[in-house]
């Protein structure tokens, strides 16, 4: 049925449930996973237009480790659920296109996402992303809430 399932996250609380169920279906299929982080550039987000270095210093060092700890526990759930896992990191304004250009590239025919991510702001971003993954794949989406 299928051969490789992508699995996006942001390391939240309901991303980690989209992890689960992902994770499960593909050791219930027994076919191997790609687990995507997507970050927004800083820029995104700077409303002045002026980043200053430090800030962007500050920012990169937060993301990369939050990129560790999020591999950390996908390794560790993925190694008990006994199923195969890469990891790709992609820095794009729009996640939703970074998780679909992946699910071409890495011959992904089923995503698994979450319904939203982050609280507030974030939320509505990864909300949106996910609604824009749902019109504008061309493999099945499973959504997980």
């Amino acid at each position: 049925m299928y051969k490789r399932i992508l699995i996006p996250t942001d390391g939240s609380e309901l991303a980690s449930k989209g992890v689960d169920h992902g994770l499960a279906l593909a050791k219930a299929l027994g076919i191997p996973a790609t687990v995507i982080n997507v970050t927004v550039p800083l820029a995104g987000f700077a409303l002045q237009g002026v980043v200053q270095a430090q800030a962007m210093d500050s920012y990169t060092h937060a993301v990369k480790e939050d990129l560790i700890e999020i591999e950390r526990i996908v390794r560790d759930k993925s190694a008990k659920a006994q199923v195969t896992v890469d990891f790709v990191y992609e820095i794009n304004s729009s996640p939703a296109t970074a998780i679909l250009e992946t699910a071409q590239a890495k011959n992904c025919d089923l995503i698994v996402i979450s319904s939203h991510g982050r609280t507030g702001i974030g939320r509505m971003i990864l909300g949106s992303q996910t609604q824009q993954v749902l019109a504008n794949s061309t493999v099945p989406v499973l959504v997980v809430r």
